[in-house]
């Protein structure tokens, strides 16, 4: 399924056309940013609703985000991505629940990020497909849109919007 994922990270649709905003990760997420979202399933029901704070350093090519969701029951999670700038538009990172290494591809104002996640679901670790789009407007916000596969089967969708102090 990772191979399937890589390769899916080159075909993308193309950027917002009148969008004069270029999205650079390390420029974007370097520094403190806040981003909120909701997961819904393929329904559209919400499931869950979030807020991250999110710590970002951005040493030689390596972007380290340290992610922490509280969401709306109280629950509290952290995720610590290591991302690598492995060419002047494609990174690739690592987490501790994502399984295999995953593929980004930035093109204008858009970045296209699928990777792998191992989730907890009813007590059985499930292996899903994440499939994120982002697109950097005007004013700084990032929006973005993930989707959730299992199979190649949509079950979920994520919706986060970023705002970050360095836009």
């Amino acid at each position: 399924m990772a191979a399937s994922a890589a390769a899916c990270a080159t075909n993308v649709a193309p950027p917002t056309a009148q969008a004069p905003e270029r999205l650079v990760l390390e420029e974007y997420f370097k520094g403190k940013t806040t981003a909120w979202g909701v997961f819904q399933d393929r329904r559209g029901t919400l499931i869950r609703q979030f807020k991250v704070d999110i710590d970002g350093t951005w040493e030689g090519n390596v972007l380290t985000l340290d992610e922490r969701f509280t969401y709306a029951d109280g629950a509290k999670e952290q995720r610590i991505w290591t991302i690598r700038k492995t060419g002047p538009n494609t990174y690739e990172g690592t987490a501790g629940d994502v399984v295999g290494v995953a593929k980004g591809l930035v093109q204008g104002n858009q970045l296209s990020w699928i990777y792998d996640v191992e989730l907890n679901i009813d007590g059985r670790k499930v292996v899903v497909t994440f499939d994120d789009r982002m697109w950097l407007q005007p004013d700084g916000i990032l929006i973005n849109r993930a989707k959730v596969k299992k199979f190649g089967i949509v079950f979920g969708e994520a919706t986060i919007v970023f705002q970050s102090p360095n836009k």
